[in-house]
Protein backbone atom coordinates (compact mmCIF):
# COMPACT_ATOMS: atom_id res chain seq x y z
CA UNK A 1 0.00 0.00 0.00
CA UNK A 2 1.00 3.29 -0.82
CA UNK A 3 2.23 5.69 2.05
CA UNK A 4 -0.26 8.54 3.08
CA UNK A 5 1.75 11.68 3.33
CA UNK A 6 0.52 12.97 7.13
CA UNK A 7 1.25 16.23 9.09
CA UNK A 8 0.04 15.01 12.60
CA UNK A 9 -2.49 16.61 14.96
CA UNK A 10 -3.98 15.24 17.85
CA UNK A 11 -6.43 14.45 15.68
CA UNK A 12 -5.58 12.23 13.51
CA UNK A 13 -3.49 10.62 16.10
CA UNK A 14 -6.99 9.99 17.76
CA UNK A 15 -8.13 8.82 14.32
CA UNK A 16 -5.46 5.96 14.12
CA UNK A 17 -6.26 4.70 17.90
CA UNK A 18 -9.28 4.25 17.00
CA UNK A 19 -8.54 2.38 13.48
CA UNK A 20 -6.05 0.18 15.56
CA UNK A 21 -8.82 -0.79 17.83
CA UNK A 22 -6.67 0.12 20.78
CA UNK A 23 -7.11 1.98 24.48
CA UNK A 24 -4.63 4.51 24.90
CA UNK A 25 -2.37 2.39 26.86
CA UNK A 26 -1.65 0.17 24.59
CA UNK A 27 -1.52 3.04 21.62
CA UNK A 28 0.75 4.54 24.27
CA UNK A 29 3.40 1.63 24.95
CA UNK A 30 3.45 1.42 20.51
CA UNK A 31 4.07 5.64 20.11
CA UNK A 32 6.31 5.61 23.21
CA UNK A 33 4.62 7.81 25.20
CA UNK A 34 2.68 8.11 28.80
CA UNK A 35 -1.30 7.15 28.38
CA UNK A 36 -2.09 10.68 29.69
CA UNK A 37 -0.16 12.04 26.83
CA UNK A 38 -2.89 10.39 24.52
CA UNK A 39 -5.69 11.77 26.62
CA UNK A 40 -3.86 15.47 26.14
CA UNK A 41 -3.30 14.63 21.86
CA UNK A 42 -6.95 13.59 21.79
CA UNK A 43 -8.68 16.23 24.10
CA UNK A 44 -7.14 19.08 22.60
CA UNK A 45 -7.32 17.56 19.00
CA UNK A 46 -6.73 20.37 15.88
CA UNK A 47 -4.79 22.76 18.35
CA UNK A 48 -1.89 20.09 19.19
CA UNK A 49 1.11 19.43 16.44
CA UNK A 50 2.76 16.85 17.29
CA UNK A 51 6.97 16.90 18.03
CA UNK A 52 9.28 14.91 15.00
CA UNK A 53 9.94 12.05 16.93
CA UNK A 54 6.20 11.43 17.93
CA UNK A 55 5.44 12.37 14.16
CA UNK A 56 7.58 9.37 12.95
CA UNK A 57 6.45 7.10 15.43
CA UNK A 58 3.13 7.21 14.14
CA UNK A 59 4.22 7.30 10.28
CA UNK A 60 5.73 3.61 11.82
CA UNK A 61 2.45 2.31 12.73
CA UNK A 62 0.59 3.57 10.53
CA UNK A 63 3.00 2.13 7.73
CA UNK A 64 2.96 -1.09 9.33
CA UNK A 65 -0.25 -1.35 10.05
CA UNK A 66 -2.06 -4.25 8.48
CA UNK A 67 -4.19 -3.50 5.40
CA UNK A 68 -7.85 -3.67 6.84
CA UNK A 69 -6.28 -1.04 9.86
CA UNK A 70 -4.95 1.51 6.66
CA UNK A 71 -8.08 1.50 5.67
CA UNK A 72 -10.42 1.95 8.28
CA UNK A 73 -7.84 5.28 8.99
CA UNK A 74 -7.97 6.30 5.11
CA UNK A 75 -12.07 6.14 5.44
CA UNK A 76 -12.33 7.90 8.98
CA UNK A 77 -10.33 10.72 7.07
CA UNK A 78 -12.36 10.34 4.04
CA UNK A 79 -15.17 10.71 6.21
CA UNK A 80 -13.79 13.74 8.25
CA UNK A 81 -13.55 15.79 5.32
CA UNK A 82 -16.30 15.09 3.11
CA UNK A 83 -18.45 16.28 6.68
CA UNK A 84 -16.34 19.51 7.17
CA UNK A 85 -15.18 20.26 3.61
CA UNK A 86 -11.49 19.81 5.17
CA UNK A 87 -8.65 20.73 2.78
CA UNK A 88 -6.12 19.83 5.03
CA UNK A 89 -7.53 16.04 5.24
CA UNK A 90 -7.66 16.36 1.45
CA UNK A 91 -4.07 17.19 1.59
CA UNK A 92 -3.11 14.25 4.19
CA UNK A 93 -4.85 11.66 1.57
CA UNK A 94 -2.65 12.20 -1.14
CA UNK A 95 -0.35 9.14 -1.86
CA UNK A 96 3.41 8.81 -2.98
CA UNK A 97 3.13 6.10 -5.64
CA UNK A 98 7.20 5.88 -5.15
CA UNK A 99 6.45 4.06 -1.55
CA UNK A 100 5.47 0.36 -1.10
CA UNK A 101 5.18 -2.31 1.37
CA UNK A 102 7.02 -5.46 0.25
CA UNK A 103 4.71 -8.81 0.49
CA UNK A 104 7.77 -10.32 2.18
CA UNK A 105 8.72 -8.75 4.97
CA UNK A 106 5.86 -6.08 5.34
CA UNK A 107 8.58 -2.82 5.11
CA UNK A 108 8.20 0.38 3.69
CA UNK A 109 10.57 0.23 0.44
CA UNK A 110 11.20 3.19 -1.73
CA UNK A 111 12.02 3.93 -5.67
CA UNK A 112 15.06 4.50 -6.73
CA UNK A 113 14.91 5.52 -10.36
CA UNK A 114 17.02 4.10 -13.29
CA UNK A 115 20.05 6.96 -13.51
CA UNK A 116 23.70 8.49 -13.64
CA UNK A 117 24.85 9.17 -9.93
CA UNK A 118 27.99 10.75 -8.58
CA UNK A 119 29.66 7.92 -6.61
CA UNK A 120 33.14 7.06 -4.55
CA UNK A 121 34.99 10.29 -3.40
CA UNK A 122 36.09 11.15 -6.90
CA UNK A 123 32.48 11.55 -7.77
CA UNK A 124 32.59 8.84 -10.60
CA UNK A 125 29.76 8.72 -12.79
CA UNK A 126 28.03 5.63 -13.13
CA UNK A 127 24.58 4.18 -13.99
CA UNK A 128 22.39 2.42 -11.88
CA UNK A 129 19.55 0.34 -12.86
CA UNK A 130 16.31 1.45 -11.15
CA UNK A 131 15.60 -0.77 -7.43
CA UNK A 132 13.40 -0.22 -3.91
CA UNK A 133 15.44 -0.19 -1.16
CA UNK A 134 14.41 -0.59 2.89
CA UNK A 135 13.45 3.26 4.27
CA UNK A 136 14.37 2.03 7.53
CA UNK A 137 16.88 -0.61 8.74
CA UNK A 138 15.87 -3.86 9.52
CA UNK A 139 14.64 -3.64 12.95
CA UNK A 140 15.01 -6.12 15.73
CA UNK A 141 10.97 -6.43 15.13
CA UNK A 142 11.31 -7.24 11.50
CA UNK A 143 13.91 -9.67 12.58
CA UNK A 144 12.20 -11.63 15.02
CA UNK A 145 9.68 -12.65 12.63
CA UNK A 146 12.36 -13.82 10.31
CA UNK A 147 13.88 -16.01 13.40
CA UNK A 148 10.16 -17.34 14.35
CA UNK A 149 9.68 -18.36 10.76
CA UNK A 150 12.79 -20.17 10.17
CA UNK A 151 14.12 -21.13 13.22
CA UNK A 152 17.31 -18.77 12.32
CA UNK A 153 19.64 -17.94 15.77
CA UNK A 154 18.69 -15.31 17.37
CA UNK A 155 20.90 -12.45 17.81
CA UNK A 156 23.15 -12.71 21.06
CA UNK A 157 21.44 -9.46 22.70
CA UNK A 158 17.94 -10.90 23.06
CA UNK A 159 17.66 -11.92 26.62
CA UNK A 160 16.48 -15.49 26.22
CA UNK A 161 16.34 -15.79 22.49
CA UNK A 162 13.63 -13.21 22.56
CA UNK A 163 13.60 -9.68 21.25
CA UNK A 164 13.32 -7.24 24.10
CA UNK A 165 9.99 -5.19 23.70
CA UNK A 166 12.36 -1.59 24.24
CA UNK A 167 14.43 -2.21 21.52
CA UNK A 168 11.61 -3.51 18.98
CA UNK A 169 12.42 -0.48 16.61
CA UNK A 170 16.17 -0.29 16.82
CA UNK A 171 18.39 -1.60 13.86
CA UNK A 172 18.95 -5.48 14.61
CA UNK A 173 22.94 -5.68 15.85
CA UNK A 174 25.03 -8.62 16.33
CA UNK A 175 24.17 -9.99 12.67
CA UNK A 176 26.73 -11.31 10.44
CA UNK A 177 26.17 -10.98 6.49
CA UNK A 178 25.20 -14.49 6.36
CA UNK A 179 22.44 -13.77 8.61
CA UNK A 180 21.74 -10.99 7.21
CA UNK A 181 21.67 -12.42 3.76
CA UNK A 182 19.26 -15.56 5.25
CA UNK A 183 17.24 -12.74 6.52
CA UNK A 184 17.07 -11.11 2.90
CA UNK A 185 16.40 -14.62 1.10
CA UNK A 186 13.65 -15.22 3.46
CA UNK A 187 12.00 -11.90 2.60
CA UNK A 188 12.45 -12.57 -0.92
CA UNK A 189 14.90 -9.36 -0.94
CA UNK A 190 19.02 -9.41 -1.65
CA UNK A 191 21.73 -6.88 0.00
CA UNK A 192 21.99 -3.66 -1.78
CA UNK A 193 25.07 -3.62 -3.55
CA UNK A 194 27.61 -0.86 -2.53
CA UNK A 195 26.65 1.16 -5.39
CA UNK A 196 23.04 0.78 -5.01
CA UNK A 197 23.45 1.86 -0.98
CA UNK A 198 25.40 4.68 -1.62
CA UNK A 199 22.79 6.14 -4.96
CA UNK A 200 20.18 5.56 -2.25
CA UNK A 201 21.93 8.25 0.42
CA UNK A 202 23.47 10.37 -1.73
CA UNK A 203 20.94 11.30 -4.35
CA UNK A 204 21.70 11.23 -8.22
CA UNK A 205 23.98 14.64 -7.87
CA UNK A 206 26.02 12.92 -5.27
CA UNK A 207 25.41 14.70 -1.93
CA UNK A 208 28.16 14.05 0.34
CA UNK A 209 25.86 13.68 3.61
CA UNK A 210 21.99 12.33 2.86
CA UNK A 211 20.55 15.68 4.16
CA UNK A 212 23.20 17.94 1.55
CA UNK A 213 26.75 19.06 1.89
CA UNK A 214 26.85 20.39 5.49
CA UNK A 215 28.87 18.39 8.12
CA UNK A 216 25.94 18.36 10.70
CA UNK A 217 26.62 15.44 13.54
CA UNK A 218 23.19 16.13 15.09
CA UNK A 219 21.48 14.40 12.36
CA UNK A 220 22.35 11.72 12.83
CA UNK A 221 23.61 8.88 15.70
CA UNK A 222 27.39 9.07 15.75
CA UNK A 223 30.02 8.87 18.24
CA UNK A 224 29.82 12.92 19.09
CA UNK A 225 26.02 12.47 19.84
CA UNK A 226 27.25 10.70 23.41
CA UNK A 227 24.27 8.26 23.09
CA UNK A 228 26.18 5.06 23.12
CA UNK A 229 23.95 2.94 22.07
CA UNK A 230 21.30 2.75 19.11
CA UNK A 231 18.25 4.35 18.53
CA UNK A 232 14.69 4.02 17.07
CA UNK A 233 15.01 4.02 13.11
CA UNK A 234 12.95 6.78 12.36
CA UNK A 235 14.16 8.71 14.66
CA UNK A 236 16.17 10.98 12.55
CA UNK A 237 13.79 12.47 10.04
CA UNK A 238 15.89 15.74 9.37
CA UNK A 239 18.76 13.35 8.38
CA UNK A 240 16.63 10.97 5.16
CA UNK A 241 18.36 11.13 2.06
CA UNK A 242 16.96 12.72 -1.61
CA UNK A 243 14.72 9.48 -1.72
CA UNK A 244 13.06 9.43 1.92
CA UNK A 245 15.65 6.87 3.47
CA UNK A 246 16.50 7.20 7.09
CA UNK A 247 19.19 6.35 9.28
CA UNK A 248 21.98 5.80 6.26
CA UNK A 249 24.43 7.60 8.44
CA UNK A 250 25.25 6.59 12.02
CA UNK A 251 23.66 3.84 14.07
CA UNK A 252 24.75 1.01 12.37
CA UNK A 253 27.06 -0.10 10.21
CA UNK A 254 24.87 -2.05 7.23
CA UNK A 255 26.00 -5.04 5.28
CA UNK A 256 26.52 -4.64 1.20
CA UNK A 257 26.14 -7.60 -0.92
CA UNK A 258 29.43 -6.53 -2.62
CA UNK A 259 32.43 -8.59 -2.05
CA UNK A 260 36.05 -6.97 -1.55
CA UNK A 261 38.04 -8.89 -4.43
CA UNK A 262 36.52 -12.37 -5.71
CA UNK A 263 36.77 -14.80 -2.96
CA UNK A 264 38.23 -12.76 -0.24
CA UNK A 265 35.05 -13.65 2.01
CA UNK A 266 35.00 -9.73 2.76
CA UNK A 267 32.01 -7.21 2.34
CA UNK A 268 31.14 -4.03 1.75
CA UNK A 269 30.07 -1.88 4.99
CA UNK A 270 28.68 1.10 4.96
CA UNK A 271 27.06 4.10 6.74
CA UNK A 272 28.97 3.74 9.94
CA UNK A 273 27.42 3.68 13.56
CA UNK A 274 26.77 5.52 17.31
CA UNK A 275 30.16 4.45 17.95
CA UNK A 276 31.87 6.00 14.76
CA UNK A 277 33.56 9.64 14.82
CA UNK A 278 31.53 11.31 12.51
CA UNK A 279 34.31 11.80 9.92
CA UNK A 280 33.50 8.40 9.22
CA UNK A 281 29.35 9.02 8.36
CA UNK A 282 30.12 10.06 4.85
CA UNK A 283 28.81 7.52 2.21
CA UNK A 284 31.33 7.01 0.50
CA UNK A 285 33.40 5.88 2.55
CA UNK A 286 34.96 3.00 1.86
CA UNK A 287 34.91 -0.01 4.51
CA UNK A 288 34.46 -3.76 4.54
CA UNK A 289 34.36 -6.98 7.18
CA UNK A 290 35.23 -10.47 7.07
CA UNK A 291 31.47 -12.05 6.65
CA UNK A 292 31.66 -13.90 9.78
CA UNK A 293 31.94 -10.84 12.12
CA UNK A 294 29.39 -9.31 14.44
CA UNK A 295 29.26 -6.81 16.15
CA UNK A 296 26.99 -4.68 18.48
CA UNK A 297 26.96 -2.04 15.87
CA UNK A 298 26.40 -3.70 12.70
CA UNK A 299 22.64 -4.18 11.05
CA UNK A 300 21.68 -4.10 7.38
CA UNK A 301 18.81 -3.40 5.15
CA UNK A 302 17.13 -4.65 1.81
CA UNK A 303 16.28 -3.49 -2.09
CA UNK A 304 15.10 -5.95 -5.00
CA UNK A 305 14.65 -4.87 -8.62
CA UNK A 306 11.48 -2.98 -9.59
Amino acid sequence: MAAVVIKWTGREAGLLRNAMRLNAREFADLVGVHPRQISRWEGRSETVTLSLPNQAALDTLLARAEPDTQQRFAEALTERAAAENDEHVEELLRRDPGTSRHPGDGKLMVLVEEGIHLAGADNRSLWLDAFRIDVYPTTNSDYERFVKATGHRPPRHWPNGRCPADLATHPVVWVSWHDATAYARWAGKTLPTAQQWEKAVRGPRGRIYPWGNEPTAAKCNVAETGIDTTTPVFRYQSGASPYGVFDMCGNVWEWCSTEEGHGSGRYHLKGSAFTSPFQRATPALHNTASAAMQDNDTGFRCTTPT
